[in-house]
């Protein structure tokens, strides 16, 4: 699989659920997301046009963001993912809170 470049500026847009520009003209498809072991993910793009395949690293979880679910999950809520937003509720998998649509760990259970 292909590296992109300037993955901050892809993951903003991800995250925004906006298209992704390929950089072979057309766009971005989402295939699907692989989860790591140590909390973060790998997003896996097909472009839309040449069939070719990139893989975008998402970081793991920061300090703060574990800690706005954890303060969520105290105070008896359902918690969002803080990168997308609501809308977007964390799923227990495991003894892990995660995101379906970016794969992050963002608390335990």
């Amino acid at each position: 699989m292909l590296q992109l470049g300037n993955e901050k500026q892809l993951l903003k847009q991800y995250y925004a659920g906006q298209q992704i520009p390929s950089p072979n003209g057309g766009f971005l498809m989402l295939l699907g997301v692989r989860r790591a072991e140590d909390g973060s993910a790998t997003a896996i793009f097909e472009c839309s046009v040449s069939s070719l395949r990139y893989d975008v690293k998402i970081p793991k979880a920061t300090r703060a963001e574990r800690k706005s679910v954890k303060d969520d999950v105290d105070a008896g809520l359902d918690p969002n993912c803080p990168r997308h937003g609501s809308g977007h509720r964390l799923v227990r998998a495991g003894r892990d809170l995660i995101c379906p649509s970016c794969g992050v760990a963002y608390g335990k259970v």
